[in-house]
């Protein structure tokens, strides 16, 4: 069958989910509408909320439950069977309906879709619920290519399409799925449809969130000599982790990460300082993103960045006043992740590929460097791949966009790469 016999009606699902809002925490109201559709369309449904009390003894989670946000922010599943499910594999196609607040830049309003020249323009088009869009309709086209309306003998196993919550805050729906199975089945593989650019996404880069302080000495500008500012501290500081980034760029190596200028980047995305512009900044907080190596830990890592940062203050040349830098974790930490490259859902879905028309090269598998849902299920024992359309350049911009030829490709690719699974 022709994929693109599904055009209209992806367009208009992926139309209507990019409609609703769903940023973190306001997810139920797409959640509810997705349940129905996959009803409307076949599907068994399942439904879960995470435990805020399970996630925090997580290590990628905060420790206080009362910092993780689950209520009213359920995930979705519906599941399509095949001849004997139980004589075959589950394999699960997952999305994440939740999207970053829009900020500005916008030409138009965020959350009502633009379709332009064969492109869709919305906040989540590309991340990632496009992607949620090719995983219902690829299972659709795969159940309706089946012999006897979808229960035909040339198919056994299951495929489970997943919209999980909160994957922009560390993967809340993904981790309650992968720690405690909402099903009565066990799950063999998934594809995650995140925005690859039609790449093959074997591996995963972790991060670690660190937020850094610095206490010096107040006063009055124009005695500033009397104070001890935080500044030439900090500066310090930053000089230290580019350090620490060029020396792990050279010395941390991996074969999937040889193409990118900066494999384990630090960014220091904010810095607070000062009270008051009449007064020297006697405090000084900077939140920093460290990335984590596949085959590395975050806890590693964080060691080597805190002996180095520590022992600033033991050179003589430290700023005389300042204490610190101290170090603590903040927000949700991400572990790296990565998956043989023999795995049969990689093999299938390069094979698939392979025969719609990518060469060699492109359906070579790759690594990523951010991070995603798959690390939450590969940690439960379950081999998990990246695979979508969009471009993660698209993602948390405004005026955010896909191709749509792309999203049809896409589910054609993940469509012959699931029925190629599941005749194992």
């Amino acid at each position: 069958m022709n994929f693109s016999i599904w055009d209209d009606d992806l367009r208009e699902f992926v139309d209507t989910c990019c409609s609703f809002e769903t940023t973190a925490g306001n997810e139920k109201p797409a959640q509810v509408w997705l349940r129905e559709e996959l009803e409307a369309a076949g599907f068994r449904t399942y439904t879960w909320e995470a435990d805020p009390v399970v996630l925090a003894e997580h290590p990628s989670f905060p420790d206080d439950p009362d910092d993780i946000e689950t209520a009213d922010r359920p995930s979705v599943a519906g599941v399509l069977e095949f001849g004997d499910p139980d004589a075959g594999p589950t394999l699960v196609l997952n999305g994440h309906v939740d999207v970053v607040p829009t900020g500005s830049g916008w030409e138009g309003d965020p959350f009502e879709p633009r379709w332009r020249d064969g492109r869709l323009t919305a906040r989540g088009a590309a991340d990632m619920k496009s992607g949620l869009g090719v995983c219902v309709f690829a299972a659709r086209h795969l159940a309706e290519g089946a012999t006897n309306n979808g229960h035909g003998p040339d198919l056994n196993g299951r495929i489970v399409v997943e919209s999980v919550v909160g994957e922009e805050e560390g993967g809340i729906g993904a981790a309650a799925a992968a720690l405690e199975n909402p099903y009565p089945f066990e799950r063999d593989a998934m594809i995650v449809a995140e925005p690859t650019e039609l790449r093959p996404v074997t591996a995963v880069e972790g991060s670690l969130m660190i937020r850094i302080g610095l206490e010096g000495r107040s006063a009055h500008a124009a005695t500033r000599w009397r104070g001890a500012s935080v500044l030439p501290a900090f500066e310090r500081v930053r000089e230290e982790c580019e350090a620490f980034e060029r020396e792990r760029s050279e010395a941390v190596s991996h074969p999937l990460y040889d193409e990118f200028p900066i494999p384990w980047p630090i960014c220091i995305g904010r810095v607070e300082a000062g009270r008051w512009a009449s007064s020297v900044p006697d405090e000084l907080t900077a939140e920093v993103r460290v990335g984590v190596a596949p085959g590395e830990t975050v806890t590693d890592v964080e060691h080597a960045l805190r002996s180095r940062l520590e022992s600033l203050s033991d050179d003589p040349s430290w700023p005389a006043g300042v204490s610190g830098p101290t170090i603590e974790r903040f927000s949700v930490q991400f572990e790296p992740a990565e998956i043989a490259a023999d795995e049969p859902v990689v093999s299938a879905l390069q094979d698939a590929m392979a025969a719609r028309g990518f060469d060699a090269e492109a359906i070579e598998p790759c690594g990523a460097t951010y991070g995603a849902d798959n690390r939450h299920y590969i940690e439960a024992g379950i081999p998990t791949i990246l695979f979508g359309p969009g471009s993660i350049d698209q993602a948390h911009f405004p005026e955010e966009t896909i191709e749509w030829n792309e999203v049809l490709e896409a589910g054609a690719i993940i469509a012959k790469a699931a029925r190629a699974y599941l005749s194992q």
